[in-house]
């Protein structure tokens, strides 16, 4: 199978992010200074389109797949220490890790330099799989975690035999620690409330040589965080922030106060009186296959971008 590797980037791009084509091929395509992120996946866990969904939002996508369709993940360049990283180990991990090879010029079998991973449910760690002797068998990936992720890989099956056939090393985060990844490249992880069944949840400030990014792709509502999501968003230059669900409406099978993330609806109510600068850093990621962000013609798109705010788009370029 080829790698697509044709980014659509004019999905959700607006205020002040650089944006770049991605070519099929090897040659080198975004600049060689400083550090670029590039967004692999958008996708909530589940993916899109959704295994047994029958609705309009996946029916199209089961005749005809979308290749960018991928499930949450950002991945770091370090230009000038030729570094890779990638946060979050999705199921999509194999191509994700490919692409941002070839966006960096690179052959596509080469394996990041780190792995950064925020919590343990599916979308965010299985992607860990390819790693281990059914697939890769890589040698020694540093993949960052906190201590109770770290725990969960360590006591846990197939994931074990992957530090223990050293296809994985652990490199323990503390939260609110700052950790240098790069001489250009640091990370600071912020734990924030979540489903933690298996490990805690954190999100992740990406200090580059010049700007920053927040990356928060799970939380419960803004309410529940003892930090102030909108002084938050003020340290950065950019902010990848939970949009699971558009709002309650998009779910009618399941029980929403089992899945209580922050509705892209309040979000906005909560950024409304925020300045024309600021509303352009948000960019609203990690959606469920339900949400009508999908649909750039959708009046429920159209409300975000008039709002002053971005969604998230496969194969965004943005220079830290």
């Amino acid at each position: 199978m080829r790698y697509l590797l044709i980014f659509l980037l004019f999905i959700g791009c607006t205020g002040n992010v650089e944006k770049h084509k991605i070519n099929d091929g090897t040659n080198q395509i975004v600049g060689q200074e400083g550090v670029s992120l590039v967004v692999l996946g958008t996708a909530q866990d589940g993916g899109s389109p959704h295994i047994g969904c029958k609705k309009k939002c996946c029916a199209e996508l089961w005749a005809n797949p979308n290749d960018t369709r991928k499930v949450v993940s950002l991945g770091i360049i370090d230009h000038e220490y030729d570094q890779r990283f990638i946060f979050e180990a999705s199921p999509d991990f194999t191509s994700q890790a490919a692409a941002l090879n070839r966006v960096d010029g690179k052959e596509y079998d080469l394996m990041p330099d780190g792995v950064l991973i925020t919590h343990a449910h599916i979308g965010h760690y299985t992607g860990l799989m390819f790693l281990g002797r059914e697939a890769k068998g890589a040698a020694d990936v540093p993949v960052y975690v906190m201590p109770k992720m770290a725990n969960f890989l360590s006591s846990n099956g197939p994931w074990d035999q992957l530090i223990s056939l050293k296809n994985i090393t652990l490199k323990l985060l503390e939260e609110r620690k700052e950790n240098k990844l790069t001489p250009n490249l640091k990370v600071y992880p912020i734990q924030v409330p979540h489903r933690d069944e298996y490990s805690e949840t954190v999100g992740f400030i990406i200090s580059g040589s010049r700007k920053s990014a927040l990356f928060i792709p799970d939380i419960d509502k803004w309410e529940k965080w003892s930090e102030d999501i909108i002084g938050m968003v003020a340290k950065v230059d950019y902010a990848f922030l939970d949009a699971t669900f558009y709002d309650a409406q998009e779910i009618n099978n399941r029980d929403i106060s089992e899945i209580p993330h922050p509705f892209v609806i309040e979000s906005m109510e909560l950024f409304k009186n925020l300045n024309k600068e600021e509303k352009a850093k948000i960019h609203f990621i990690h959606l469920n296959h339900t949400n009508p962000l999908w649909d750039v013609r959708s009046a429920e798109y159209q409300s975000v971008i008039d709002s002053g705010m971005n969604v998230a788009s496969f194969g965004q370029v943005i220079n830290l």
